[in-house]
């Protein structure tokens, strides 16, 4: 049923020591005033059905006896008839509209429980007239007027929404609780609570895709994640390397729920490690979201210093690997209500939640905003009938913004709780993202490495995600959102560092995946790495400033490196003669000695040179061949 705004049944005790009394002394009907005195002390001893047939035959023996009708709204309200309170209410202000002027805020609130919006708008703006309205109860009115109007634009503006069952290899007998989705929408996260049977605690389990709305028969994700404890409201980073999950009334906790975090090592999950007194309190911390920066935790806690009963916080990991002390989201996000079930989409600045706060047209609602570099955008609801009067409270969004899930009690579903998949309405999807994958490993043992991964953007050189890759298999996983160009830099101690660079600005569509294996270079005399990520102006040996991060990438590794020293080369494609070719490339190759020296490296560890044309590495017969010899590369010449 649509969530219960107070009746605030105002007449109660107003007429049991006033109204009633007084009027049945000056009454134009004394039959109808004995039985109205009789009902009301029927009413006085909660004795609601007796009081009801004294009141109607009053109203029989007096139609125009409005304290009767006034006093059968109560009656029928508090026995739930509130269609027949309504007409009630509706008689006695018929009667007379100033007898009683708070009855229009009670028939309001109860035709607002009815769903009937546009008869409670009017009825709400009749009382806020009312010059006697205290402070408190204006504040409440108005908040109620706000939602009904919102509701009544909501229904009459119903967003697309045709929801799926995705079936009974993922939904049982008992609550399915949808958690996360991996970026390449490969598997489904979700925690299960069984009804029967000798465990009842929750577990986690995953499902593989095997269609656009079929999955395969649930997985337990087993030890050491599951255990005969209590664990739920689960999340992964995005790169699949890390798990984070709520525990409670553990050990080793600090209140009644804690986070942890289980590394993937190999193709096995490490022992769950508490997130620590930094993150969790001695409250309740719950419902995590892990970013694709691979830094930014979000949560829900009810710990001291929130707006509400529950709010949403956020931690984000340091370089030393501690976390941060968590702060509030702020008061554009958290209200005085609760809010719960954050889910931050692979586009880094996109958050879905649920909210009891923000006006909506149920219990709990699910809204979305989007981080704007300082600050959260107002909240949105995503729109009826995906929100209705039931509860919702987590909703999660595949990669590509399409395609939503969420946990639902519909009464043709297989069990008390079922998970459900559905089309996104265009107007509250995500930041279009592709991502990359792929395998890091050693370019002489070809063995997998475990490396450091990190997107950078284009023009400030800030890091916008960071990533490790598996240290079993060199697997990797990035996310990478469109609307900007980015570098890539791949890099583990003793090895040359890789880098690559995307241009992904003004995409409009889901872009194809990259899928790129990395070979990484031990440091060796002879090896050399292509520095992809520098850059100058055309027909010109200018540094652009987007080539600032990996210039100052490359002062790291050499200064690292005492015994080492490098060549810095230039290369061009075949367009323009080859003297002019050679003498930029000469020009560059010296620009990028001239910034390294000023950078600290010594003259005597550096040289430099231009090649022209003459080391192509494709043929120059097409562009993007030609983009490709267009290069600066360092070599290692000296090792000691």
């Amino acid at each position: 049923m649509i969530k219960k705004l107070c009746t605030c049944l105002l007449i109660i005790a107003f007429f049991s020591n006033n109204l009633y009394s007084q009027n049945s002394q000056n009454n134009r009907s004394s039959k109808a005033a004995k039985l109205h005195n009789r009902a009301l002390q029927y009413y006085n001893a909660a004795a609601y059905d007796e009081a009801l047939v004294e009141v109607e035959k009053a109203i029989k023996a007096d139609k125009n006896y409005i304290q009767s009708w006034l006093l059968a709204g109560d009656i029928q309200s508090l026995k739930g008839d509130k269609q027949k309170a309504i007409n009630s209410y509706k008689a006695a202000i018929a009667l007379d509209s100033t007898f009683f002027v708070p009855a229009y805020y009670i028939l309001a609130n109860l035709l607002f429980d009815q769903q009937e919006y546009s008869e409670s708008i009017k009825y709400y703006n009749r009382y806020s007239s009312y010059p006697r309205i205290k402070d408190a109860e204006k504040t409440r009115l108005n908040k109620n007027l706000e939602t009904a109007k919102f509701r009544l634009h909501a229904i009459n503006n119903p967003v697309p929404f045709k929801p799926v069952n995705i079936g009974q290899n993922v939904n049982t007998a008992g609550y399915e609780f949808v958690n996360y989705i991996s970026p390449d929408r490969s598997r489904l996260y979700f925690t299960r609570r069984m009804m029967t049977g000798e465990r009842r605690d929750e577990q986690f389990f995953y499902s593989q895709n095997i269609g656009d709305t079929a999955w395969s028969r649930s997985i337990d994700i087993g030890p050491p994640i599951n255990t005969e404890r209590d664990e739920g409201a689960m999340t992964l980073s995005p790169d699949g390397q890390y798990l984070f999950f709520s525990g409670c009334n553990n050990m080793d906790g600090y209140g009644s729920c804690d986070l942890y975090a289980s590394r993937l090592l190999g193709d096995r999950w490490g022992e769950p490690v508490n997130l620590g007194p930094g993150v969790n309190s001695s409250s309740w911390e719950s419902q995590p979201s892990f970013s694709s920066d691979g830094r930014t935790l979000y949560f829900i806690s009810n710990r001291p210093g929130g707006k509400g009963s529950s709010d949403i916080w956020i931690t984000k990991l340091q370089n030393n690997g501690e976390w941060s002390t968590p702060f509030n989201a702020g008061d554009v996000i958290n209200t005085n209500e609760a809010e719960r079930g954050p889910f931050i989409h692979p586009d880094g600045v996109t958050m879905y939640f649920s909210s009891k706060g923000h006006v909506g047209m149920g219990q709990g609602d699910i809204f979305h905003s989007t981080f704007q570099g300082e600050e959260w955008s107002k909240p949105v609801n995503i729109g009826y009938p995906v929100n209705s009067e039931d509860d919702e409270v987590t909703m999660i969004v595949d990669n590509e913004g399409r395609y939503a899930y969420y946990s639902s009690a519909k009464e043709e579903g297989f069990g008390l709780t079922d998970i459900y998949q559905f089309e996104l309405p265009e107007a509250v999807r995500p930041k279009l993202v592709s991502y990359m994958k792929g395998i890091v490993y050693d370019s002489i043992t070809k063995n997998p490495l475990q490396a450091e991964i990190r997107l950078l953007d284009h023009q400030t050189g800030n890091t916008i995600i960071e990533s490790t890759s598996n240290k079993g298999d060199g697997g990797y996983f990035i996310v990478i959102p469109s609307g900007q160009n980015y570098a890539l830099n791949v890099e583990r101690q003793g090895y040359l560092f890789y880098s690559a660079h995307f241009e992904l600005k003004g995409e409009n569509t889901l872009m194809d995946p990259f899928v790129k294996d990395i070979p990484l270079k031990p440091i060796r005399e002879g090896e050399s790495i292509v520095l992809r990520n520098i850059f100058f102006a055309t027909d010109s040996f200018n540094l652009l400033p987007e080539s600032k991060a990996e210039l100052d990438h490359l002062v790291r590794i050499i200064q690292a490196n005492k015994g080492m020293v490098t060549e810095i080369s230039g290369h061009t494609d075949d367009v323009g003669s080859e003297e002019y070719n050679m003498g930029l490339s000469h020009k560059r190759a010296m620009s990028v000695y001239s910034y390294l020296v000023k950078e600290g490296i010594e003259p005597s560890r550096l040289r430099y040179k231009g090649y022209g044309t003459t080391k192509p590495v494709v043929p120059n017969d097409s562009p993007e061949n030609r983009a490709l010899n267009r290069r600066t590369e360092m070599l290692i010449i000296k090792l000691n």
